[in-house]
């Protein structure tokens, strides 16, 4: 069975050790250690991790040590995440999480994941990305929490 790929934006990588979210965060990365999902992140997330504290920069670095798991950023997302903004999906002050959503598109990834609810991990926003990949020519792209993917992921019946 075909593990999915987790984009992971940073939000999710400092989770790991927020109070709020830990818990769901940290069963994330047991799911990704039993083999249930393999997780991408781009040098977006790396520029945005220098300002966090050492513990999330060490996980940061040890989760994404395989230089394959962390995506460059190309000319094509660029103009891509440049397309959101001009779409008004996000506005510039939040031009990282459109970058990061193109990478996903761009990249075919299975998910992007983040606990950022107003800009990423919404409905409405989710739909105004995925209109602007339509016209673009881009798969849509499913952005969800790490409780959809844990919740989703159980084998207990209803």
């Amino acid at each position: 069975m075909h593990a999915p790929t987790l984009y992971l934006d940073t939000s999710v990588i400092g989770g790991y050790f927020d109070d709020e979210w830990k818990d769901a965060t940290q069963e994330l990365w047991r799911l990704r250690d039993a083999g249930q999902f393999h997780f991408q992140t781009s040098i977006i997330a790396f520029d945005e991790i220098t300002q966090a504290p050492d513990e999330v920069r060490e996980l940061f670095h040890r989760t994404f040590a395989d230089p394959s798991s962390l995506l460059m950023v190309t000319e094509e997302m660029e103009e891509l995440a440049e397309a959101y903004l001009a779409a008004s999906v996000v506005s510039p002050k939040y031009t990282d999480d459109a970058r990061h959503v193109a990478v996903v598109a761009v990249s075919r990834l299975d998910f992007l994941v983040s606990w950022n609810f107003k800009h990423l991990v919404n409905v409405q926003r989710e739909a105004g990305f995925n209109a602007v990949n339509l016209l673009q020519g881009y798969p849509p792209v499913r952005i969800i929490n790490p409780l959809q993917l844990i919740y989703g992921n159980t084998t207990e019946s209803v």
